[in-house]
């Protein structure tokens, strides 16, 4: 089987772009474009360093509730974007667990925190954690752990099939990091304005009830992942029992925002339908 919709990024107004969708036991329903180009992730970085964290986190080196980040803020809170730490800044703007502001500052202060707790630098602890169990021998994190990783739809493809039927953890701590965190806190979903609720998870969105929104109108309340500034995202519909992978080399922009929900409701149709 091979998904027609997949063709729909052939319209994008990038000038590459890849994309694919993986099934729970690993079965890639099809790939269009270079899956083995390596993009910059952006923001698709965010889960994989996540994902680490939670690792740590099942190694016993670091705890969810442990104290990390600002004062009064844990590894929980800055995984769930709610330590109050700024976007791009390592200054406090709100209390921990008051608003969710969605931070870059928050995931770099996460990785310095487990490279302390482990004593392996960050990529490293990525590295060793994720990418080489998965078999994601073309990703590595190239600086921070908020947005500077580097991959191919190949290798998120391994790693959303990971999520959907978890090998690396424990499938009751994918459980709790798929479910919201600090229930009924608003926010901004960059790109998007203010959500209330703005759920999240443990370094991942959810989709909820948002509106707009870059996944599909089709997309379940329980869709999860997230996307990035250069153009990419990766989504999990766990009552479709899918997963969607896109990388560009264009910035997200307008264009994303128009064509990314056609694509998500179109790949879902053809698979549903």
């Amino acid at each position: 089987m091979s998904l027609q919709s997949l063709a729909l990024i052939e319209n994008w107004p990038v000038p590459t772009a890849a994309a694919g969708v993986v099934r729970a036991d690993g079965t890639v329903l099809g790939t269009h474009g270079p899956a083995d180009h390596r993009f910059p992730l952006a923001s698709v970085t965010k889960p994989l360093a996540a994902y680490a964290a939670l690792v740590a986190y099942e190694e016993g080196a670091v705890e969810l509730d442990q104290p990390a980040g600002p004062p009064g803020s844990t590894v929980r809170h800055l995984l769930a974007h709610t330590s109050g730490l700024a976007f791009d800044e390592h200054r406090t703007m709100s209390a921990p667990g008051e608003r969710r502001l969605y931070s870059n500052a928050g995931f770099e202060q996460l990785g310095d925190h487990i490279a302390k707790a482990t004593d392996i630098p960050f990529a490293e602890y990525l590295r060793q954690a994720v990418l080489e169990p998965l078999g994601m021998t073309s990703t590595s994190l190239e600086g921070s752990p908020a947005k500077d990783g580097v991959s191919t739809v190949a290798d998120l493809l391994r790693f959303a099939a990971e999520l959907q039927a978890p090998r690396l953890l424990d499938p009751r701590t994918v459980a709790e990091a798929m479910t919201v965190q600090y229930p009924g806190t608003k926010g901004v979903l960059p790109g998007y304005g203010h959500q209330n609720p703005n759920d999240w998870g443990l370094g991942f969105e959810i989709r909820g009830a948002k509106s707009p929104h870059w996944t599909g109108s089709s997309s379940s309340p329980r869709t999860f992942g997230h996307f990035g500034q250069s153009g990419t995202f990766l989504w999990t519909d766990p009552d479709a029992q899918v997963a969607a992978v896109a990388l560009t080399d264009r910035a997200f922009g307008p264009w994303a925002i128009e064509a990314w929900p056609a694509f998500t409701d179109a790949v879902l149709a053809e698979i549903r339908g």
